[in-house]
């Protein structure tokens, strides 16, 4: 039960990071370069932001690497949740700002874990024996 709830998870978490980085490949890119310019971020650093989303949630989907890569994006939840929706006197912002948190603590979990039977860092290891 444990490696499917693994899996799970890493499902759960992945496809908001895949979702992300698409919709700003898809559209979006001009919005979001604004909105980050907007909030004091240059948005010279977007296609950074799109390859950590699209790559690490796809990297974090098939499990690899993905006590690194799980240890990056929660450092990326954290960081985007401080910087776009920490906001005591929004209330909105603050329940985003709050899920940023929930986001970063379960891909903690899954840093201190690692990926599990159903992900790929088990098979390349068992390759390497």
């Amino acid at each position: 039960m444990q490696n499917t709830l693994n899996l799970g998870a890493r499902l759960l978490l992945s496809q908001l990071f895949i979702m992300a980085g698409l919709s700003k490949l898809g559209g979006g890119y001009q919005a979001t370069q604004g909105y980050m310019e907007a909030m004091g971020v240059p948005g010279m650093l977007l296609p950074l932001v799109i390859a950590l989303e699209l790559g690490g949630g796809l990297l974090l989907l098939l499990g690899w690497q993905t006590r690194l890569i799980a240890l990056a994006l929660a450092g990326f939840s954290l960081l985007s949740g401080a910087l776009f929706h920490f906001d005591p006197s929004d209330s909105m912002q603050m329940i985003m700002f709050s899920k940023n948190l929930a986001i970063a603590g379960g891909l903690l979990l899954l840093s201190a874990y690692g990926g599990g039977r159903l992900s790929l860092d088990l098979h390349l290891q068992n390759l390497d024996k």
